[in-house]
């Protein structure tokens, strides 16, 4: 399999609540937009908010978002209206996590990744 692009597709319940969530209150820019749909960068990647929803979430699937500052983001929602379902807070992995959750309660994690953690360690030879 030779993968080119991908995207993450939800089916929003209130399709025209959820888009709204993710351009006006979380502020995602939109890659583009089709009858039915809304495509939104992601950073590295697409939320496709297509459609209409029945089953609602599941709570084994997230959204994982990485933002530069993690206290300044919640503090921004905060200010739209959007309150954590869970705080920020150091995980045993050495994250900087919150989580929110959009109208149908698929919840988002909030990343920030601490400048001594792993992830940021440039790994090429020097």
């Amino acid at each position: 399999m030779d993968v080119l692009s991908s995207r993450v597709l939800i089916h929003p319940r209130d399709p025209e609540k959820t888009t709204a969530f993710y351009r006006d209150v979380l502020g995602l820019a939109i890659y583009r937009t089709f009858p039915g749909g809304t495509v939104f960068f992601t950073g590295q990647g697409y939320l496709e908010v297509v459609g209409r929803g029945e089953k609602g979430t599941s709570p084994d699937v997230e959204l994982w978002f990485q933002v530069r500052d993690l206290e300044a983001t919640l503090d921004e929602l905060a200010q739209r209206g959007v309150q954590p379902d869970r705080e920020a807070r150091r995980e045993p992995w050495g994250l900087d996590e919150a989580r929110i959750s959009d109208p149908d309660g698929t919840s988002i994690v909030l990343v920030e990744i601490p400048p001594d953690h792993p992830l940021r360690t440039d790994v090429r030879p020097q």
